[in-house]
């Protein structure tokens, strides 16, 4: 049977139509991780592929600030990177293009994102776009154009992630979780740190006690602004770093189990919007499933024994203030940012 030509045209003409349709409703999440190729993105590659959503959303936000910084870094012309005329020339277009957040953060900017990981992830965007842009300034000033350069591209890298998760949106399967201030956590939190802060672990550890200070600090600048689902999310991000530090804590393999199946029940129960939690669930058993027979799931043990109930605490009643230690001696660092 001799097919027409004209009907060939048009089933052609039809499978392009789907094809660019696939395209254009293709899982933003899926398409920005494919696009960010570099070995970096693999985590969270590996997360999505084995349906660890959330867990992959946070692993591509832990790259995202570096990534982009080297793709604008690599944009640049070899007089912006290394005249400081053209640096500043170039700093101050995008000042142009950074403006919107360059002031203040509001903290309903991403009110009415869901679900509550993808708001604290939008959060997390706003107070370091304008930090690193001052920063880059006076960095390309002082060290050469190319370093600071790479500021201005973190400046963007925090605009391009707040407009990205707001394509990850979905509609509320749930109600709100009761976040809320947590300077009395922050507090706690900064006095274990230093309890531990002790050689030798201070001397061998010290870039990771550099990070997890970063990370305090930003939890606090987050709950400061009022930006309340950032600051949950780096509060418990900065706990689950000192628990690796600290070594703790040891769970057995029946209790690992036990705990976990409690959290996934608890996590699932009622009709809250638990994704903060969640994702530290997906990391536990993605610890578990690669963890070799025989060794320890360290990165499970700590976010069953530590993170998660940490989480649920912080949505429960503030608990009183620490003590206040009268400072013997005060000491004033200057650092970069979150360094």
């Amino acid at each position: 049977m001799r097919i027409p030509k004209s009907f060939l045209v048009l089933i052609l003409v039809m499978l392009a139509a789907c094809g660019s349709a696939a395209g254009e409703s293709k899982d933003p999440l899926a398409a920005r991780i494919e696009r960010c190729a570099a070995q970096e993105c693999k985590p969270a590659a590996d997360a999505l592929r084995d349906g660890r959503r959330l867990l992959a959303l946070q692993r591509l936000a832990a790259v995202w600030t570096d990534v982009v910084s080297q793709e604008y870094l690599s944009e640049r012309t070899a007089a912006q990177r290394n005249d400081q005329a053209a640096f500043e020339a170039e700093w101050a277009r995008m000042g142009q293009v950074l403006r919107d957040g360059l002031g203040t953060p509001s903290p309903t900017a991403f009110e009415g994102v869901r679900p509550a990981l993808v708001r604290a992830v939008g959060e997390t965007s706003l107070p370091p776009l304008k930090i690193y842009y001052d920063a880059s300034l006076e960095y390309g000033r002082n060290t050469q154009p190319q370093s600071g350069l790479y500021y201005l591209g973190a400046a963007q890298a925090q605009r391009e992630l707040g407009a990205f998760v707001r394509t990850l949106s979905e509609p509320a399967t749930g109600h709100e979780p009761p976040v809320r201030a947590l300077g009395a956590e922050l507090d706690a939190l900064e006095a274990e740190l230093l309890a531990v802060y002790r050689p030798p672990a201070s001397i061998d550890n010290h870039p990771d006690f550099i990070a997890l200070s970063s990370t305090v600090k930003e939890a606090r600048e987050l709950d400061a602004a009022g930006l309340r689902y950032g600051a949950l999310l780096r509060y418990l991000q900065a706990a689950r770093h000192l628990a690796l530090l600290a070594g703790k804590p040891s769970l057995d393999a029946d209790t690992l189990t036990r705990k976990l199946r409690e959290y996934e029940e608890r996590l699932s129960a009622g009709d809250v919007d638990h994704s903060i939690g969640r994702m530290f669930l997906e990391a536990a058993q993605a610890s578990l499933a690669q963890t070799a027979p025989g060794a320890r799931p360290v990165s499970a043990e700590v976010a069953l024994g530590d993170v998660l109930p940490r989480y649920f605490a912080a949505l429960g009643p503030a608990p009183p203030a620490p003590p206040q230690v009268k400072p013997q001696v005060t000491v004033t660092l200057v650092r970069w940012p979150y360094t």
